[in-house]
């Protein structure tokens, strides 16, 4: 089988690095267009020998793309045309039906409860997705709460599959050697109680809210995985909070690595130096950095992860739903110090839990739970495949 992958840019970020992860599973022949920004992840596919080509689109209004993406699909004789975020689904599902391919997945990675990729939904938006979903033959929502959401928004629950995201799991499990080689890297503290998270630096992820929060808990420090514009807004923030000297920015760090190292660490060993995890965002489709967490054997406090709240309960033990304030949060943070403090105090191990105790510099990481194995990006590819072969040698939906 012969699939065209479309994606709106190849920068890091989950619905990116996403579509990376699924080009290493699927044993199909596969090929990527990027309408725009050919960043980090396409350097990434093309090393593990997917072509990309980058379609050069200059902005939302360039229906000069839309030829242009035609032309493409119909040069390369795909069996299929999969689409992934907001503008590529929008541009990709007309062009591929114009250049006669009548397979069509559409992949949504990106619609919250408020906004789809940034974007406020309003009824324009609205409109121009429906009006384009229509020409595919079905839409795979990566949870069930994106399903409603889908639903909700006028999409026919028929032309819906829930396809989750993925992780490959065992690249996350705790490395104790790792843990002591990334903290001397980034100058931490072997016993100091490291607070993490990974994502954009951008509004929407709220991360002045965990600057603020770690602020005020003078015991921890913060260590965040990702790059944006609110760089140095957040920077800023932490000393105007007197933290600057506990805030650190690591910058974002593609996952899998696109090459040698350097000798900067990878996202693994990233979760490796952090002691707990914290998803400070109100708006998410998944929450695959919780499960990234989870599977590194952090507990992981989060204010929105459909990816942990869609499951049964009990799937993720070490997970821990919190409310989105600045003194919720310290809140949480200090009763997870005060565990550690107690079971130092006690001088005796501790199975289940996060501390080695009387001994912060060595962890006693929590085992995977259920969910996180659930969450393999392997089978997440094999439903995906099924999907594939359905729509190319099964019955087409029809189009209304």
């Amino acid at each position: 089988m012969k699939v065209l992958h479309v994606i709106t840019g190849l920068g890091i970020g989950g619905a990116e690095q996403q579509l990376r992860l699924l080009l290493r599973h699927l044993p199909v022949q596969s090929r990527v267009v990027t309408l725009t920004n050919p960043g980090a992840v396409a350097d990434g596919i093309e090393a593990d020998g997917v072509p990309v080509a980058h379609l050069g689109m200059t902005g939302n209004r360039d229906v000069g793309a839309l030829p242009r993406l035609t032309r493409l699909i119909r040069q390369g004789g795909y069996d299929l045309v999969h689409t992934h975020l907001y503008r590529a689904c929008v541009y990709g599902r007309p062009a591929a039906r114009l250049a006669g391919v009548r397979s069509v997945i559409a992949t949504e990675h990106s619609l919250g409860d408020v906004q789809i990729e940034g974007r406020p939904l309003s009824a324009g938006t609205r409109a121009l997705y429906l009006a384009t979903e229509r020409l595919g033959t079905s839409t795979v929502a990566v949870s069930p709460s994106v399903a409603r959401r889908l639903a909700a928004w006028g999409v026919a629950p028929a032309r819906i599959r829930v396809v989750p995201n993925g992780i490959e799991t065992d690249r996350f499990a705790f490395d104790p050697l790792a843990r002591a080689t990334t903290r001397a890297a980034l100058g931490l503290p072997a016993d100091a109680f490291v607070v993490g998270g990974v994502g954009r630096l951008a509004a929407g992820k709220r991360f002045d809210r965990l600057v603020r929060a770690v602020a005020s808990v003078p015991e921890a420090r913060l260590l965040l995985v990702g790059e944006g514009d609110r760089r140095a807004e957040l920077l800023r923030l932490a000393g105007e909070c007197g933290a600057a000297d506990r805030v650190l920015l690591a910058g974002a760090v593609p996952d899998p690595p696109t090459g040698p190292a350097g000798g900067r660490p990878d996202l693994p060993s990233l979760l490796a130096a952090m002691d707990v995890f914290v998803s400070t965002s109100p708006d998410e489709t998944f929450g695959l950095a919780v499960v990234e967490a989870l599977a590194a054997g952090l507990p992981a406090l989060y204010v929105a992860c459909p990816a942990i709240d869609d499951l049964p309960a009990g799937a993720a033990p070490g997970a821990r739903r919190i409310g989105p304030s600045v003194p919720e949060l310290i809140g949480a943070l200090r009763e997870l110090l005060a565990e550690r403090d107690t079971r130092g105090a006690r001088g005796s191990g501790n199975a289940g839990g996060t501390w080695d105790a009387g001994n912060p510099a060595r962890p006693d990481r929590l085992p995977p739970p259920e969910a996180v194995r659930r969450y393999d990006i392997a089978h997440s590819a094999r439903q995906l495949l099924t999907l594939y072969h359905q729509a190319v040698h099964g019955p087409h939906l029809s189009v209304k």
